[in-house]
């Protein structure tokens, strides 16, 4: 057992010091006898350190909290309706501080190195609880043993024989509408430059809904992008995950669908875990060029972060996300990637010397990511039908989708859109590979409109893809073989989608019906884009009325289908007559 430490301002009053000691003896029963310590730097009262617990009764303690109280006046008058003025709000502050000791247990660092504490002492401390280091360091608790705990630090420097007490309280991050159009870290603090107000704070663990609280996943989540919408359809509460290679389109395709869902009543959480703060800024400005920011919270964990403000970026974000779904609101978040989360915990595993497995991965790698997953989900509703649908990012290497961390990620997640680094080389944008990817939710979660002109789409993609790399050989073919080729090269094209242009319900309807209709059989392959764009602008000029019904009602009745094969008739009549002559 240490010897008690008794920490007072000055030695010389040694009757304040047996007043002190005598204290403490009919306080615990026994004598003890104190290492007495000089310090002025307590201004007055005394520090008692006793088998592991800190009695701080120093008036610099109490200054220190006064003071914060008094720096968190300003959003208690905005906050607080029960305090006509400032003042009032000082002086219910100042009074709320309490005259007695402050009592916590405290712990010691042995050792730091690389954002990792060891710590001895803190015997009663939690998993995940959040601790405070001398100098304002905080740490979070992720390694429990019987003589002390192991510590990543989420910010802040470290050095050894620093004092550390824990705070009673797991992370946290604030959540609320307030946080549209905002950019903030992992812990809730601003990075957009402007001031945050006072609100409400929620855990960045929580558990799953369970299935009881669960709805089906039936309701559809429009991308804008037609590849997606058409033959990958995503429901609301589904986890759909965005796969492939290095600078393959991944990020553009979430853009766009956080860019989709605005004025849809559809809040969106872009989740960005070792991004580089060049890039973050990029995505945010697109969606504020966009108008999308404005239904936007942006969670950033820079690749400069340490690898506990990583760790924790995903389930912060989610947390944030989480407010928005049990209020009743459907939600978009994105996870931006988590290969990079998956590495983080790996680097922070390996440093508290945890026994590690494939690829020195730890063994709960899986449920690492499956308990942040399993939180989306679309409610029932009694509990308001909120949603959450979650867009995971992974990235391979050399497309190999059977590596440790994509294999996790595909078992735990309800489909996957595979991005080809060959089809995006090759100029095919979006570069979804049709075969790769697939949604377990299915054509349940698609507007019945989009079921009836999308239903063969995927197997004239794979029937054109295969025969075109059959005809690259020069062999001989049929004229049915070379018409198939010739409507997949169209088809091919159709689904190029720069990642600026997001396309509604109605333009996608009016392009598959079309490409069905053979209006497109006139026009070359490489005039196929820009034939597309005047047909879309035909319509909206031409029959409004009618894709705004399409819209709407998200249905296909057999009079549309005959409004819009006229119109189709008369747009060829035009676009013939201006081109003179048919397909080559």
């Amino acid at each position: 057992m240490e010897k008690p430490i008794l920490i007072v301002s000055s030695k010389r009053d040694g009757e304040a010091i047996e007043v002190v000691r005598e204290g403490f003896a009919k306080k615990l029963g026994r004598q003890l006898d104190f290492e007495i310590i000089e310090d002025e730097k307590i201004t007055g009262g005394f520090i008692a350190i006793i088998d592991g617990t800190v009695y701080d009764n120093s008036f610099s303690s109490r200054l220190h909290e006064m003071s914060r109280l008094i720096s968190a006046a300003d959003d208690g008058a905005q906050t607080n309706s029960s305090f006509a003025t400032v003042g009032s709000v000082l002086k219910h502050r100042i009074s709320s501080v309490e005259s007695g000791s402050t009592v916590y247990k405290y712990g010691v660092v042995e050792s730091f190195a690389d954002n990792i504490a060891q710590i001895s002492g803190l015997a009663n401390c939690h998993y995940g609880e959040l601790l405070d280091f001398d100098g304002g360091a905080i740490g979070l608790t992720l390694d429990l043993r019987l003589d002390g705990v192991g510590a990543a630090i989420l910010d802040g420097a470290v050095s050894t024989a620093s004092v550390v007490h824990p705070t009673g309280r797991v992370a946290e991050i604030c959540v609320g509408a307030e946080l549209l159009g905002r950019v903030i870290d992992p812990l809730g603090r601003p990075l957009d430059g402007r001031g945050m107000r006072g609100i409400k704070y929620r855990p960045i663990e929580a558990p799953a809904p369970s299935i009881t609280q669960r709805a089906p996943v039936n309701a559809p989540l429009e991308t804008g992008i037609l590849t997606i919408d058409s033959m990958i359809p995503i429901g609301r509460g589904q986890r759909e995950l965005i796969i492939g290679d290095r600078q393959t389109g991944k990020t553009s395709i979430a853009v766009s669908t956080i860019i989709n869902q605005t004025n849809k009543g559809v809040y969106c959480v872009y989740c960005a875990i070792g991004q580089k703060a060049s890039t973050v800024s990029s995505v945010a400005r697109a969606l504020e060029r966009a108008g999308a920011l404005k239904n936007t919270v942006v969670v950033a964990a820079f690749s400069s972060s340490t690898a506990a403000m990583q760790y924790i970026a995903p389930y912060a974000a989610c947390a944030v996300a989480e407010e928005f779904m049990y209020s009743g609101r459907d939600v978009v978040i994105v996870y931006d990637d988590l290969s990079k989360h998956a590495v983080a915990y790996r680097s922070m595993s390996l440093l508290l010397r945890r026994p590690s497995g494939r690829e020195a991965y730890p063994g709960d790698v899986f449920y690492l990511h499956s308990r942040l997953l399993e939180r989306a989900a679309h409610l029932a509703n009694d509990l308001g039908g909120g949603s959450i649908t979650a867009l995971p990012i992974v990235e391979t290497m050399a497309g190999d989708i059977s590596a440790y961390i994509p294999t996790n990620v595909i078992s735990i997640t309800d489909g996957q859109i595979y991005l080809e680094s060959e089809l995006f080389n090759s100029g095919q944008r979006p570069a979804v590979n049709v075969g790769l990817s697939v949604s377990r939710v299915g054509r349940a979660a698609q507007h019945k409109a989009m079921r009836a002109v999308s239903g063969s789409m995927r197997l004239n993609v794979a029937q054109y893809r295969d025969m075109a790399v059959f005809a690259q050989f020069g062999a001989d073919i049929d004229s049915a073989t070379e018409a198939m080729l010739r409507s997949g090269e169209r088809l091919m094209e159709l689904l190029k989608q720069p990642a600026d242009v997001i396309f509604t319900l109605a333009d996608q309807v009016a392009i598959l019906q079309a490409f069905s209709g053979g209006v497109f059989d006139i026009f070359e392959r490489g005039d196929i884009s820009a034939a597309r764009g005047r047909l879309l602008a035909y319509l909206r000029e031409n029959a409004d009325r009618l894709m705004r019904n399409i819209d709407s009602t998200g249905g296909l009745s057999e009079n549309d289908k005959l409004d819009l094969a006229r119109h189709f008739k008369r747009f060829a009549e035009g676009e013939g007559g201006e081109s003179g002559g048919g397909a080559k």
